[in-house]
């Protein structure tokens, strides 16, 4: 219970980052097979992608936040 604790923010972000690429990662295998497949149900095909999508939102928010922005 310690080391939760003591971890930083960014820590705790970056971890949050990894699960979501991962999570990414699994829906876009998803969506492949399902497009392999040529009776493939298309509403549940659109879900995924639109979950992926989401994903894609909250991974890119996540990046900017740990990312700090630099002006030259």
């Amino acid at each position: 219970m310690d080391n939760i604790e003591k971890m930083t923010r960014l820590e705790v972000l970056a971890i949050k980052l990894q699960a979501l690429k991962k999570e990414h990662r699994e829906l876009d295998i998803k969506i492949s097979g399902l497009v392999e497949l040529s009776s493939s149900d298309q509403f549940t095909l659109r879900l995924l992608k639109k979950n992926k999508l989401s994903l894609k939102d909250k991974i890119t928010r996540l990046e900017d936040e740990i990312t700090p922005d630099i002006i030259a």
